[in-house]
């Protein structure tokens, strides 16, 4: 990484969440820093906001049921909202989506404000409505989201296992923007974690500038079809 391309660094602690754009050309970079962390994300055209992720078609747009370097997101306008130029993880989960409130009560037990202040049980749900809020969005909004750092396999029957210890400290994950796009996000455990204790996992964040632009976008013409939806959106940048 150029030390000189990076526009801002911070830490997200466990269950905290996050708003912004990833302007066109920006680079995010997403690092598990203590390992097993778990970033439930969203993404939306940062200018027209009814265009949103479609992971549907970007799972069979790519023929994959996971989602690692080489793959684009695509958006239901058929564009490329953000695409994943490096990753050591390996594997990140589209599936799991988030909990609300009464699914962590359940799960974890009653963690109130009341008795434990800033400490108290966050739900993914809640958390990602928070930061829509700050953008005119509301609960009709809410998408699927990516679970990055989370890996969930399918077996030939159509069961989803959640692999334990997957992502290690240090792991990182890297989106690259072709075009502005409103990132939603909080770091709060996978819905599929067996872990019965209420521990979310702090991750980095760095935006930074791409060196080469058209270099990032080469790295994720890795199907035609991720090349048809460049085009769509080099069309909508015109």
């Amino acid at each position: 990484m150029n030390p000189t391309s990076v526009l801002r660094d911070e830490i997200l602690p466990g269950g905290g969440h996050l708003s912004f754009i990833l302007k066109r050309g920006q680079l995010l970079r997403m690092t598990d820093i203590e390992g097993g962390a778990n970033v439930s994300l969203m993404m939306l055209n940062a200018h027209e906001k009814s265009e949103r992720l479609n992971l549907p078609d970007t799972l069979k747009g790519q023929h994959t049921a996971r989602l690692t370097a080489g793959h684009c997101f695509y958006s239901d306008m058929g564009r490329v909202l953000a695409g994943i130029t490096a990753d050591t993880s390996g594997w990140h989960d589209p599936f799991g989506g988030v909990l609300n409130a009464a699914e962590v009560a359940e799960k974890y037990g009653q963690g109130r404000y009341q008795e434990l202040r800033n400490g108290f049980f966050r739900n993914g749900a809640d958390n990602l409505l928070v930061e829509m809020g700050k953008w005119d969005l509301n609960l009709e909004d809410l998408l699927m989201v990516v679970n990055f750092f989370s890996k969930v396999s399918v077996d030939d029957n159509g069961q989803f296992t959640f692999h334990r210890g997957h992502s290690q400290p240090g792991s990182y994950v890297e989106l690259f923007a072709p075009m502005d796009v409103l990132v939603v996000l909080t770091a709060l455990q996978h819905p599929m974690d067996p872990s019965r204790e209420y521990a979310p996992r702090p991750v980095q964040l760095i935006w930074r500038q791409a060196d080469d632009e058209q270099a990032m976008i080469n790295t994720l013409l890795t199907r035609p079809e991720n090349s048809r939806a460049f085009t769509n959106t080099q069309l909508f940048a015109l």
